[in-house]
């Protein structure tokens, strides 16, 4: 006998399928099935419907497992408990070791645990995108899968697996090759030209 939170991941899946035929959005790609842990990047990000439509395109293509950083001051209620259901972690931003280590307990304690990452950290503009990304990758061998939103199209989906050999200078170039043609929301608050953070 099906049990309930299955039945309301299929009502997610099916209302997201609605949602983005109805707003000429069109999803390709999707996570290989080998991979059950990794580290999904996701740009451009330059305005607050990435998010809406990106959560729509996991639930479309029936992932379940994909789980986002969040500032823990967002988690008050009654917004923490929507949070937490859409698959929001809450981390504390000044303690960067504890969150490291939190992140490490999930990705060791877990069967499937895919963290998204916005690596421009930012809706606004950046002149260099943050590398923790890349870190967390190493740290727990897991392949970084590119995810993407392209508005000149109205496509979502799912690119190339990298999995990361720690010369982050060349591994950034295949990453920036990627998603050098994906147009954000606002192309002026998306910047490709400078390396990552130290």
């Amino acid at each position: 006998m099906p049990t309930f939170a299955p039945n309301i991941f299929h009502l997610k899946k099916i209302i997201s399928k609605l949602y983005l035929k109805i707003i000429g959005w069109e999803i390709k790609g999707s996570i290989p099935a080998d991979i059950k842990k990794a580290v999904v990047i996701s740009a451009p990000h330059t305005s607050q419907w990435d998010f809406v439509i990106g959560r729509a395109a996991f639930y479309s293509m029936g992932v379940t497992t994909i789980h986002f950083m969040i500032k823990k001051e967002m988690f008050r209620f009654p917004q923490g408990a929507l949070l937490r259901s859409l698959g929001a972690i809450a981390v504390d931003r000044g303690k960067s070791n504890a969150v490291l280590l939190a992140i490490h307990r999930m990705f060791e304690n877990r069967e499937d645990f895919l963290l998204l990452i916005t690596p421009e950290g930012t809706r606004e503009y950046t002149a260099n995108w943050k590398r923790g990304f890349y870190q967390i990758a190493m740290n727990e061998k897991a392949p970084i899968v590119l995810s993407y939103i392209d508005y000149a199209k109205k496509e979502g989906g799912i690119g190339p697996v990298i999995y990361p050999t720690g010369n982050y200078d060349e591994d950034f170039k295949l990453i920036c090759d990627f998603y050098k043609d994906k147009s954000a929301k606002y192309p002026e608050k998306f910047n490709l030209s400078a390396q990552y953070k130290k």
